[in-house]
């Protein structure tokens, strides 16, 4: 047969012949010869792979070319029908092999979403104990509330909480919920579990065999009834090791395992953050109880001499801390912040510079008179308050504007519109209109305002930095036209801009140059004329423009910051005058940034010792605002120089809005009357500004306080103003102010 696959062709006739034809030899181990012999090889693609052989004993010349034919047509179906039989046992192989290996994906696939579940249920607890320790209303409430936590990861049936006390020398149980122990006292640290976990800094997990190991090795001595299984994890405070939590079980059927050891332990992790953020939380309740405390203890020792005053005083005090302890954890606004409102300007501007990008402008907002909600309410309030206007711009403008909080009481708004700049016209009406509606703060009804500059995408913008400084230029201009309305930026405001840029780099440059000097007015009695003293005015020699008076600078100054040093260059030169010599007094204004600096009254009385002029005849005249400003901090100075012998004038009497109580408080010399109330005297005057002149003298006197009179014109004036018994005075009829103190003309 051997024989036959290798020839290839099918053969027939006897052994012998066939044996002859395919050069086969006689072999005994291929059995009997026959006396006729057939095979046909099968064939698969011209490859002989197989063949059927019959073979007759008793019968020659049994088979003929037609049984040759037959047989070779058989053989084939046979190959064919084999091939199928390998070919389908070789799918069901195959099929039986992919099965096995999509059973092995989904069983990973199941341990994966079990897993992620896990991790999910894990991370859900970690938040959950984020959030109780902020908002847990006390520990003992933080505690069960960890505890249920707990109880949903791993079986915590039998929980308890121990921590070091504050010496380190005892163990206390602040939680403990036990099947078996419902009572866990406070230990002096022996040698227990929860001791052994305190002391290797690890945790443990243990069963009843390990923990009858660790009883024998005496490493740990069992309190309480026995657990069958019992897990510990040290609980951190930064990195020291500050208590346990442990869970146990009494029963065989459960036993905890190193994933419930994992669980616990971070979860632990979690716990010894929160415990510290509620015993922070729990010191300042405390501490705002003994502030309240105190207060209400000194709120009664003074009832007697103004109660109404004080329990209104004590009433806005306990409001303010209620309303700081709301805010301690207020996150404020979510708004955008300044850096994301830039990159949404630089994406509009880069889209407007290739026309792909629709117009847009930028809404400064500024609220007006927030500080005086600060002050008067307290921080807390204003938060309250930011977070509500935040609300309330939000609401007001579209979806695809950009609402942005630049930091204080400022908001910018970026906006898109397609119709031109009324649509911005109409959503700054709308906001203000919205920021208009009452709001309760602080037990007060507020009507809030603010001021809207707008600023309109033009090609000369470079980057957003200068869009949102000109919308805050038209915010100023807002603020000035009288507050709680909006203005839109235009070519005049950006040069009155650019020309309040030069002027202040030309004050910078007078500051250097020293160009800045006093022209002194003589301060006169009324009744003979003469001098009794001198108020330095300051006056600016511009390098272009020559002599300014105050009013063209003197509010860039205050803005800038730099009237502060052109005030020390003032009282320079004036502190040189009086050590020179000069007719009575000489009165210096002083802007209330100067009463913010502590050191206002030493380095101003260094300026004396340094010439060795008397302070004594210099006098500075405040204005009602030093006042208001900062009280404590101004009464402290004017007291220091008043030590010194330099008395205070308090300037524009009658024109601000302090009260009566400040000229009790203050240590106020002179009160000058407001040249306004000075104007309405004499000739055709008004009738209300002689009464209210009368007033001020009448108050003046009744106090032991002198009144110069401010603005003095004319005869008429001056001969009125003697009439109503004011001695003193200043005016262009009594002398103009000179570079030259003897020049002045009466």
């Amino acid at each position: 047969t051997f024989a036959l696959l290798r020839h290839g062709q099918a053969v027939r006739g006897p052994s012998i012949a066939v044996r002859q034809k395919l050069g086969v030899m006689p072999d005994l181990s291929h059995g009997p010869d026959s006396v006729d012999w057939m095979g046909v090889p099968m064939r698969r693609d011209e490859r002989v792979c197989g063949a059927i052989v019959v073979q007759s004993y008793d019968t020659p010349g049994s088979y003929a070319d037609e049984d040759r034919a037959l047989l070779g047509y058989v053989a084939q179906h046979i190959l064919t029908a084999l091939d199928r039989k390998h070919a389908h046992v070789d799918l069901e192989r195959r099929i039986e092999a992919r099965t096995h290996e999509l059973q092995r994906a989904n069983r990973e696939l199941q341990a994966e979403i079990l897993e992620r579940k896990r991790a999910e249920k894990l991370q859900r607890a970690l938040f959950r104990i984020a959030e109780l320790a902020i908002t847990s209303e006390s520990l003992g409430r933080f505690y069960a509330d960890v505890h249920a936590v707990v109880d949903e990861l791993i079986y915590a049936r039998n929980f308890y909480i121990a921590l070091l006390s504050d010496d380190g020398e005892s163990l206390d149980f602040p939680y403990s919920i036990d099947e078996r122990d419902p009572v866990r006292k406070s230990r002096k640290l022996t040698d227990g579990l929860t001791e052994h976990v305190l002391s290797i800094r690890r945790p443990l997990l243990a069963d009843r065999a390990k923990l009858n190991e660790l009883g024998l090795q005496g490493k740990v001595h069992e309190y309480g009834p026995h657990a069958y299984s019992w897990l510990g994890v040290p609980l951190h405070r930064d990195e020291e090791v500050v208590g346990v939590i442990a869970v146990q079980s009494y029963s065989p059927d459960v036993s905890f395992s190193p994933h419930d050891q994992n669980l616990l332990t971070f979860v632990a992790h979690n716990i010894g953050n929160g415990l510290a953020r509620q015993r922070a939380q729990q010191n300042l309740r405390a501490a705002h109880d003994e502030l309240e405390r105190r207060v209400d203890v000194r709120t009664y020792e003074l009832a007697e001499a103004n109660a109404k005053l004080l329990a209104q005083m004590g009433e806005r005090l306990r409001a303010e801390q209620r309303l700081t302890h709301q805010a301690t954890h207020d996150g404020l606004t979510g708004l955008p912040n300044r850096p994301h409102l830039l990159d949404r300007l630089a994406a509009s501007i880069e889209r407007a510079r290739h026309g792909d990008g629709q117009e847009f402008a930028v809404l400064f907002l500024d609220l007006d008179r927030f500080k005086l909600v600060n002050d008067s309410i307290g921080h807390a309030a204003g938060d309250e308050m930011l977070v509500e206007v935040s609300r309330r711009i939000t609401a007001a403008v579209r979806g695809n504007d950009v609402v942005s909080r630049l930091g204080g009481d400022e908001f910018a708004i970026l906006i898109e519109y397609a119709d031109g700049m009324d649509s911005a016209r109409e959503l700054s009406q709308r906001i203000l209109s919205m920021l208009g509606k009452p709001m309760w703060l602080g037990g007060r009804e507020l009507f809030p305002s603010a001021s809207l500059g707008i600023a309109a995408w033009h090609p000369r913008y470079r980057n957003g930095e200068e869009l949102l400084r000109d919308a805050d230029a038209a915010m100023y201009r807002a603020k000035a036209q009288g507050r709680d309305r909006y203005a839109v930026f235009d070519e005049a405001m950006r040069e009155e801009a650019m020309q309040s840029l030069d002027l202040e780099a030309d004050l910078r440059r007078a500051i250097n140059n020293r160009d800045f000097l006093p022209f002194y007015q003589p301060i006169r009695r009324l009744e003979d004329g003469a001098i009794i003293g001198h108020e330095a005015l300051l006056r600016w020699k511009h390098e272009r423009r020559g002599m300014l008076l105050p009013a063209e600078f003197i509010s860039l100054g205050e803005d800038s910051g730099l009237i502060e040093q052109v005030d020390w260059l003032l009282y320079e030169q004036v502190v040189g005058q009086l050590a020179r010599g000069s007719e009575g007094y000489i009165s210096v204004n002083v802007s209330p940034r100067h009463f913010r600096s502590p050191d206002f009254a030493d380095r101003l009385l260094a300026m004396f010792d340094a010439v060795g002029a008397d302070p004594a005849r210099m006098r500075v005249e405040i204005t009602e605002v030093a006042l208001l400003d900062d009280a404590p901090r101004t009464l402290r100075t004017l007291r220091t120089l008043r030590q010194h012998g330099i008395l205070a004038q308090l300037d524009d009497f009658g024109t601000g809005f302090s009260a009566l109580s400040y000229l009790h408080r203050f240590p106020i010399s002179v009160l000058k009357i407001d040249r306004s109330f000075i104007a309405g005297i004499g000739g055709e005057g008004r009738p209300e500004s002689l009464a209210l002149v009368r007033a001020i003298l009448a108050l003046a006197s009744t106090l032991g306080i002198d009144t110069i009179a401010e603005g003095i014109e004319t005869e008429e004036q001056r001969a009125a103003l003697i009439e109503l018994g004011c001695s003193h005075g200043q005016g262009y009829l009594l002398g103009r102010p000179s570079a030259r103190m003897g020049d002045t003309e009466a």
